[in-house]
């Protein structure tokens, strides 16, 4: 079975994929840090002229390893970063075949990202699109990290959200948008019992519904 879970920054995604991952035992990849770790990788040269080939660079060359500081990695710096590297038409592409990869493994696998469903594994299982408002968006991310001790500016986190969520949406490489096929389950009201009781909900019903005569 693979399951595609994808949505906007802070919009519960994550954790929702996270435990979708444990409860059917499926091998869980967050496909948002594989462009947070590229980013990071061209930081410094935002506003320079090798910004893009430092990005394509450093997808061509990316290692799993790289994946493993989730504090850097899921920072407001990196999640900026990242909606910028993810306009590179050649870092998408160098990316795809790792995704790939890990999505067709024996068994299945749940991928959570902003372009699972449409482009990287169109034949999902099973499809979800998690959403919330921007303001519940942000408030997850401030408390998130002010968990870990990061000082938050609220408006500017707000806007910088915003701003992603433009970016991502008006990408020419990407496939950010609802899957026609995809459940879309908004987390604005829910804690993240409740979404997952819901998530959960969605693929049993799903899978039982493929596996009728």
């Amino acid at each position: 079975m693979i399951i595609a879970v994808d949505g906007p920054a802070a919009s519960g995604k994550g954790t929702l994929a996270q435990g979708l991952a444990r409860h059917y035992r499926l091998p869980h990849l967050d496909t948002g840090l594989l462009y947070r770790a590229i980013g990071l990788a061209a930081a410094g040269l935002e506003d320079q002229p090798g910004f893009e080939q430092a990005a394509i660079a450093a997808a061509q060359a990316l290692d799993a390893g790289q994946l493993s500081d989730i504090g850097e990695l899921t920072t407001a710096r990196a999640g900026v970063l990242a909606s910028k590297v993810a306009v590179i038409g050649a870092v998408r592409q160098a990316l795809f075949d790792y995704q790939r990869r890990f999505a067709l493994q024996p068994g299945g696998a749940l991928l959570d990202g902003r372009d699972i469903g449409t482009l990287i594994c169109p034949e999902a299982d099973v499809k979800l699109f998690i959403q919330a408002d921007s303001k519940a968006r942000m408030e997850r991310r401030a408390r998130q990290l002010e968990q870990r001790g990061l000082p938050v500016d609220r408006y500017r986190l707000f806007h910088q959200i915003e701003e992603r969520d433009q970016r991502d949406m008006a990408n020419p490489h990407g496939g950010f948008y609802r899957a026609q096929d995809a459940h879309l389950l908004d987390t604005t009201l829910l804690d993240i019992e409740a979404a997952l009781r819901a998530a959960i909900a969605i693929v049993d019903r799903t899978m039982a519904r493929k596996a009728e005569p």
